[in-house]
Order: structure tokens, then sequence, then C-alpha cells
């Protein structure tokens, strides 16, 4: 049989980067290429409870088909907790149940984008956006990045030059995979800057609340008073559990009724069982003290993590100390080839994850790589970042 595939998939191909980071498999390789949550943070003892007494009172409920939008009870405990926390208005919105934000990625793109329509993106961004707008046959645009956020100006000429640009995909807390905050001034621009033009603002806040030190800042989809120009994603990935798959999507009614439809072709509906879990979560516990928790982890981490680039990469390696997150950036000396340095980094024992797998072209310069802090132990980190140390060193 020889198949033949649709033109959006013919076009996709394996990465190369992403050949390499498989080797991260490999139980003798220190892996800081991962994104995955501290596994040490996952509430397993509240979450088997939880599912012992959904499945003993009413195993129906857990197990039976339920409507598209989410489980009722975590739809109103969500709506209650991000009005609180973080200022998000639904008088204007309604909020999908969706089976992870990589899902929401994918119904808001469905939704909004045709072949050939442009999609606006911070640069570097998260690889997985990336891949979901590829498979739409989008144009990719990357915007540059500054200390404090995306460049404003660039983001407008981008806009003014593009095709029927449709969204502009940020990521302004803790940003994956640069790590970095956008202030509220720049939050306030991009907000104006794409309302002005028409381009609707698609703000991924998977790492909102893992901040280890600064004060919060305001969502852009606070900012937004009619609810028509944000649509907001959120998880609880890094909050619970990964596997449990929920993740969220906050937008514009009008638009919500298509996100529904899309679901309702895709999935059904999100698994039931999972949604229980979350809300009785967010019923039974406060879900701040477990937050505490998980800063308290990743801050430990960070910190290990800095002090051992300090120590053994001090003025060879620039990077900005994460203030949340999972991610610290690493920029290399120009003299040094990156993904040379990538590859030998994984036959030595270290994964890292090539800056340029984050670009809208992968071929284009890059000097800089990924970290995690989150998965290796305190000892695999120094001894993986002793590695690195050595292989910048054999490179200068």
């Amino acid at each position: 049989m020889d198949y033949r595939f649709s033109q959006k998939m013919s076009t996709m191909k394996p990465s190369v980067i992403r050949e390499i980071l498989k080797l991260s498999s490999d139980p003798s390789v220190i892996s800081f290429s991962a994104g995955n949550p501290a596994s040490e943070t996952f509430p397993t003892e509240k979450i088997a409870a939880i599912t012992a007494d959904a499945l003993a009172v009413d195993p129906v409920k857990c197990l039976q088909y339920s409507v598209s939008e989410g489980y009722p009870p975590l739809r109103e405990e969500l709506v209650r907790w991000l009005g609180q926390d973080y200022g998000i208005n639904f008088s204007h919105n309604s909020l999908l149940v969706t089976s992870g934000a990589q899902q929401g990625i994918d119904l808001v793109t469905k939704c909004l984008v045709d072949e050939g329509d442009t999609i606006l993106v911070e640069k570097p961004t998260f690889l997985g956006a990336l891949n979901t707008f590829r498979s739409y046959n989008a144009n990719l645009v990357g915007v540059e990045m500054e200390d404090d956020g995306v460049d404003l100006a660039s983001l407008e000429q981008a806009i003014r030059s593009s095709h029927n640009p449709r969204f502009f995909y940020v990521i302004p807390t803790f940003q994956n995979p640069s790590g970095i905050i956008t202030s509220l001034a720049k939050r306030q621009g991009i907000l104006e800057i794409c309302r002005r033009y028409g381009v609707l603002v698609l703000e991924d806040n998977p790492y909102g609340d893992l901040r280890i030190s600064g004060q919060p800042v305001s969502t852009i989809k606070s900012l937004d008073e009619t609810g028509r120009d944000v649509i907001y994603l959120g998880s609880f990935s890094k909050l619970l559990a990964p596997a449990l798959r929920v993740g969220y999507t906050v937008a514009d009614d009008v638009l919500m009724a298509k996100l529904v439809v899309a679901k309702q072709t895709t999935d059904v509906h999100s698994n039931s069982l999972a949604q229980i879990i979350c809300a009785e979560f967010l019923t039974r516990w406060d879900v701040h003290d477990h937050i505490a928790l998980l800063q308290e982890v990743y801050r430990k981490k960070a910190g290990v993590m800095c002090s051992a680039l300090d120590t053994y990469l001090g003025g060879k390696v620039a990077y900005q100390r994460p203030q949340g997150g999972l991610f610290i950036w690493c920029t290399l000396p120009e003299q040094i080839d990156m993904p040379t340095f990538c590859k030998e980094a994984v036959k030595a024992g270290v994964a890292v994850v090539p800056g340029n797998a984050f670009y809208v072209n992968e071929e284009e310069t890059c000097h800089s790589f990924r970290v995690n802090y989150s998965t290796p132990t305190d000892q695999q980190i120094v001894d993986g970042v002793q590695i690195l140390a050595k292989i910048v060193e054999n490179s200068l």
C-alpha cells in the first residue's frame, strides 16, 4: 500500500534537532532538555484519595461521557480562581476545559487560521506551539525579544508587513525557553498594538504559578476590558501533574462557541475523571499552600543550577537568573558553534536543547541553548554543569 499524505502533513518532517533530543531518554544521560515538572511536586496521596472517593461515590460520573465545555464544578472553580488570583473578568468570556493547554493552541489555530495566514510569535518561543502552527501551513513570523519582553516596534512592523496576521502568540510570564518576564508596560503595549490592527493576542500562561522571586505582573487577559482581544490558556500540568492532561481556554463568548464545536470534532470532551480530580483538589485544599510548596522546590533547584553555572561557567556563558518557571537560557561565546556544542554535550552525557529549535527558522544562527532545572537531581545538576564547562573550555 502506498500512502498519500495530506498536503499539511507532507511538509512536516522529523527535525534533526529533535532527533538529537531522543538521546536524552538514555538513563545514563543527564537530561537538562526536558520540560517536565519535578515529580516530587506531584500530590500523589491527595490525587489517590480523590480518585478513590470519586469512584466509590459516583463511578458513572467518572466514566461516562460528559459535556464538551468541561465538568461544570471544575469550570465554576476555575472561574472563581482565575477571577480572584488573575483578575480575569468573565462577564464577556467563557471557559473551555481542554486536553492540556496544547489542545487549546490547536483549537484556536483551527478556528482562526487558514493556510497562508500569518501567526506572530516571540523569537524564541515554545516549539510545541510552533509545530502546531506549522501543521496548519501558517506563515510564521518571529518577533525579536528584549530583556523585558518583545520589541514593540518590531511587533508593530511585523503586523504591518505580514499577510493577514491572525494572532500574536505570547508567553509573557517565565517564557519558554528564555525565562523572560514581559513587563507590565510591554503587556499594555502588546494589547494596544494588536487591538489597533485587529490582531488577537493568544496568551499562554503555563508557568505563572511557579514564581520564586519578584512580584507578580498582571496577565494580559486581565487588561482586556471587553474580553474580545485576548485568548488565555492555562493548565494543570505544572500545578498538579501533566499526565492528567487538563488545561483550559478563556475566550470571548462568540469565539468560544466555535472552539467548542472544534473540540467536539477532536475528542468530544476532556477526561472526566481527571477533571473531577482537578475540581476536587481546588475545592478540598488550599491551592495557595500547594503553590507555595511548588515555589519552594523550584527556588531550591534554580539556586543549585545558578550556583553551578556561576562556579563552573562564570564569565564564559551568559544567562539571566530566573524569577520562576523551569528553564534557563544560556548564551555561548560567539566563537563556539552552538549545534556542535550541543552534540558534544550529548556525547559526554548531558542533553540540552539547541536554541534554534525554538526559532521559526531552525537554520538561523543561534548562540544559545536551554537548560531545565526541575527534572534532574541536585547532584545531576552539578555534575552536568561541570561536563558542560569542560566542553566550553575545550572549545575556546
